[in-house]
């Protein structure tokens, strides 16, 4: 059995549900800290964070940043193999994590771990930045540790995230990027009545009516080269008293924006509000700002990912800033270069999650190049 595949069944036994490490980085740390690493344990409330660095030269700095945590399994009787019970079978690593992302945990400590041995005095510093807080809130994670960072003068210069970017195979994809995030919470009031006397009552679902269409026909942006347009979508909406003779008083509706660089969240906060009150509607709007898109178009970091890949996989991989946030965007704003590279993505969140064993070893000398390259 690799060391990668080792270590990948080690994390994936630990229920290290959101915010809960379960001992995840106390283990990892223990293995960094054999091999020279200074160890720093950043705890922030019930989420634990670990900071490790290697090298005597302030910079350049390279970071490989990463999650402990993982998502809920779900329903126990739909998985084949109990989720916590790491399972090989068929070539593949069943088990809660496997993709997302305790495979690249284990197979970025195995290339760490190989390049430190070849390489003891290596120019530079190499980090490593793990947290428990990534699948939830991601408020005590990734993003109170970029501020201790810069509150101690520790400037990332490169940083690679081990988030399940592979569609096909291996390496296929990398995100060099990622959307903004903005969601919005809209309470619109009417008056509560008979459905019988509408007179009577001020039905706020139809107030909304005209509202909703025009913010589903709006072209926010057309997007650039790098990100497709700015995206609305309604993910919530709730009203009524659950009886079928009443107008209700409230509608309630939750909705989001993916967007890209040619727009900013304000602008879209001050377009939402301005349509609101050209409708003459009463409301209540709260924000929750989720993160800024992120992009990395070019520099040192991507052209040794992708040298690295075509090295290790034998073809060319592709850019992409498609899908959900992920800790990246707490990193890039310091004005590091940020990349994201991991295995398939096609299970993660799901039942029966699984990595491919061949793909985590792969993975771990994709990570090793990378670092060879840059340090």
């Amino acid at each position: 059995m690799s060391t990668t595949l080792h270590l990948a069944i080690e994390l994936i036994r630990r229920p290290s549900v959101t915010p809960d490490d379960a001992g995840c980085q106390p283990f990892l740390a223990e293995r960094l800290q054999s091999l020279g690493f200074s160890i720093e344990h950043l705890p922030f409330g019930k989420v634990k964070n670990l900071w490790a660095t290697h090298g005597h030269s302030a910079s350049p700095l390279l970071v490989l940043a990463g999650h402990t945590d993982v998502v809920p399994p779900g329903p126990l009787t739909a998985w084949r193999f109990p989720p916590f019970a790491p399972t090989l079978q068929e070539g593949l690593l069943y088990g809660r994590g496997a993709a997302d992302m305790k495979g690249s945990l284990a197979a970025m400590i195995t290339a760490c771990e190989r390049f430190v041995t070849d390489h003891p005095d290596h120019p530079g510093r190499l980090g490593i930045l793990l947290t428990s807080d990534e699948e939830g809130e991601a408020t005590e994670g990734t993003v109170k540790v970029v501020d201790y960072l810069q509150q101690t003068d520790q400037k990332i210069d490169w940083c690679v995230v081990g988030e399940p970017s592979s569609q096909a195979r291996l390496g296929d994809l990398v995100k060099n990027g990622r959307r903004g995030s903005l969601n919005g919470l809209l309470t619109i009031h009417g008056v509560q009545g008979h459905v019988a006397y509408p007179h009577l009552a001020d039905n706020p679902i139809h107030r909304f009516a005209p509202v909703l269409q025009r913010l589903c026909q709006i072209e926010w942006d057309r997007g650039n080269a790098f990100f497709p347009p700015t995206s609305f979508q309604v993910s919530n909406v709730h009203a009524g008293t659950g009886a079928d003779n009443v107008i209700p008083g409230d509608l309630e509706v939750l909705f989001n924006f993916r967007y890209s660089t040619e727009v900013t969240h304000t602008q879209l906060q001050n377009w939402v509000t301005t349509l609101l009150d050209e409708y003459s509607l009463k409301y209540d709007l709260t924000w929750r700002h989720s993160g800024s898109p992120f992009l990395t178009a070019g520099g040192k970091l991507l052209e040794a990912t992708q040298q690295a890949i075509l090295e290790v996989c034998g073809y060319d991989t592709q850019l992409s800033t498609s899908g959900g946030t992920s800790d990246g965007r707490f990193i890039a704003p310091t004005g590091a270069q940020v990349i994201e590279i991991g295995p398939l993505n096609a299970t993660i969140h799901k039942v029966n999650e699984c990595v491919s064993i061949d793909d985590l070893e792969k993975l771990a000398v994709v990570y090793q190049r990378i670092v060879e390259k840059l340090l």
